[in-house]
């Protein structure tokens, strides 16, 4: 009896640019799909999507130079089905420090999705000189993330509160580890 392993969950990013999230903003999917070049679901112009469209329209007006680390469009290689968004909250700063942030689609989630895109941002931010460090905020209720990041070395550093979210548990990795 032969036993295989499945094969292990991949994604791409695709960029989105800020028309796109004005687009969503304004409830307009089929648009910012096309600007994406994927068809995007529903989950997209969610109460929280939408919030994250507008703050991150916010933060371009302020500091274009954050437009490469920002929210991406995820999508499961092979097939092409859009399965989340996934970056970082912006630029290193100025102790090389980023975070990260992903949300999956609820009908793709528990299969892989959000560690394949951890896996992805943690890979970007070890190829940047400038960062030295990979930090998540989670909220302890949240046990789907903090599964998540459990096998990528990540390190409990403390606790924050945050006006949106609440109390968040704050945890760090180097990058390139």
């Amino acid at each position: 009896m032969s036993t295989s392993t499945p094969d292990p969950v991949r994604i791409r990013f695709l960029d989105l640019p800020a028309a796109a999230m004005t687009a969503l903003l304004a409830g307009d999917r089929a648009a910012a799909g096309v600007l994406v070049g994927a068809e995007l679901d529903a989950y997209f112009l969610t109460e929280d999507a939408r919030w994250l469209w507008g703050y991150r329209l916010d933060q371009l007006a302020d500091r274009p130079q954050d437009a490469p680390w920002l929210v991406k469009v995820a999508v499961a290689e092979p097939g092409g089905a859009v399965v989340g968004y996934a970056g970082f909250h912006g630029a290193p700063d100025e102790a090389g420090t980023v975070e990260v942030g992903y949300s999956v689609l609820p009908g793709f989630r528990r299969l892989g999705y959000a560690r394949a895109m951890l896996a992805a941002l943690l890979r970007r931010a070890a190829a940047e000189p400038s960062v030295a460090t990979v930090r998540a905020t989670i909220g302890p209720e949240n046990a789907g993330s903090l599964a998540t990041i459990r096998d990528f070395g990540f390190t409990e550093v403390g606790e924050q509160w945050d006006e949106r979210d609440g109390l968040e548990i704050i945890f760090e990795v180097p990058a390139g580890r």
